[in-house]
């Protein structure tokens, strides 16, 4: 199979037909063998039944039902686990990527060998400071972060060879850093494309100012991950060590002035020097022990999806 198109949605049941049609249209006329999963994330809507009387007409139809709202990256998850395509394509359900871009990106993936080439809309229609503002600071700080040069990671309109969506895990909210896991994962070669952005025809956003905080929370964590996921003692060994290292020098400092120095002096509990040692070593041995928590945790975890799938056509 060529294709797999990957499309989580909250709520769509206006948009759905539409898409799917205008998607049907787009791969048909470019002879692409494709199917399309749609990943409903406990929409409250028609959207489930709108899913399942597609399927009953069109065999390239597939959905997944979640028992409950569990959010983008978990939808994202099913459907990569589902997905059977060469190349597979996640995009959004509100018709603001637009379907036609698909057969330029699946060229680009096949035919220029790229592992993943992500959307970029240059030209936007959202609103300068609720969206358009906020995005850019998101995503230069996402470039200086991770090292991925794009100028798009929240875009929907993405391209994933098979073997990348099989290999990385999106679990939490990671879904705005597919490219940065990719590239952690060892699949460096990350393109992008100016795709062309549309105006939300029905309904409002699922998202509000709020992701954006949620995104830094996010990159901060991605960046730890990254570095010390597997390795977490470099982290707070190293910590551990300076900080041991620190109150060990004041207390023979302390030592040496009280026995050979100044013995007729103040306590050495009246020294702010004491102190200082004494809050040093506490925590030098905290951070040692969170570094030994964390590698025993990472050699005894279970990965366990952290969704509920109800449905399944």
């Amino acid at each position: 199979m060529n294709l797999s198109i990957v499309i989580p949605l909250l709520n769509e049941e206006a948009s759905l037909k539409e898409l799917y049609h205008w998607i049907a249209k787009t791969l048909q006329s470019n002879g692409l063998l494709h199917e399309v999963i749609f990943i409903d994330d406990g929409s409250t809507d028609s959207s489930w039944d709108i899913i399942t009387t597609l399927k009953n007409e069109h065999s390239a139809v597939k959905g997944i039902r979640f028992l409950k709202n569990f959010g983008k990256s978990q939808a994202l998850h099913a459907g990569f686990k589902m997905a059977k395509g060469n190349v597979v394509i996640t995009m959004d359900a509100d018709l603001q990527d637009n379907p036609e871009e698909i057969p330029a990106l699946y060229k680009m993936i096949i035919e220029e060998k790229y592992d993943l080439v992500s959307g970029w809309k240059k030209k936007r229609f959202d609103p300068l400071i609720g969206k358009n503002l906020p995005s850019k600071l998101f995503n230069f700080a996402a470039r200086k972060t991770s090292g991925v040069q794009l100028n798009d990671f929240n875009c929907g309109l993405k391209a994933y060879h098979h073997d990348v969506i099989k290999t990385i895990e999106v679990t939490g909210e990671m879904h705005r850093y597919i490219p940065v896991l990719a590239k952690n994962a060892g699949f460096s070669n990350i393109g992008e494309k100016v795709v062309q952005h549309q105006a939300r025809k029905y309904g409002e956003t699922k998202f509000g100012a709020e992701r954006f905080v949620r995104g830094f929370l996010d990159l901060i964590t991605i960046w730890f991950l990254s570095s010390f996921g597997k390795r977490p003692m470099h982290l707070f060994g190293a910590w551990g060590a300076v900080m041991l290292l620190i109150g060990f020098c004041f207390a023979m400092y302390l030592g040496i002035d009280k026995l050979f120095i100044n013995e007729a002096g103040r306590l050495i509990t009246e020294r702010p020097e004491f102190y200082i040692a004494l809050t040093a070593m506490i925590l030098g041995t905290q951070l040692f022990l969170a570094g030994f928590i964390g590698e025993l945790i990472l050699r005894t975890k279970k990965n366990v999806a952290d969704y509920i799938i109800s449905e399944t056509v």
